[in-house]
């Protein structure tokens, strides 16, 4: 499965630089952007560790269960009367 992009979103939205989760994860700045870039494979562990520190838990549980968040998300805005804005 690709998801680089989906990997740097969860990072900005945090708000760290490729550097500062590299510190956090105990990695290297380019194996981030390798992974971020869909050069590298992410193993179940760092995936796990990645969405736990950028506070990512919808986006782990939806990439895990093949779920489009956004579609769910606009779905119960519809039915509870409002426009909720997810972003992935």
């Amino acid at each position: 499965m690709r998801f680089g992009a989906i990997l740097k979103k969860t990072r900005l939205n945090a708000g760290f630089s490729q550097e500062k989760l590299a510190e956090r994860l105990h990695m290297s700045r380019s194996c981030i952007s390798k992974l971020e870039n869909d050069k590298k494979t992410l193993d179940a562990a760092t995936m796990i560790r990645w969405f736990q520190n950028t506070q990512a838990h919808d986006t782990l549980i939806a990439l895990v269960y093949q779920v489009d968040v956004t579609s769910i998300a606009h779905n119960v805005a519809t039915l509870v009367g409002g426009f909720i804005n997810f972003t992935y």
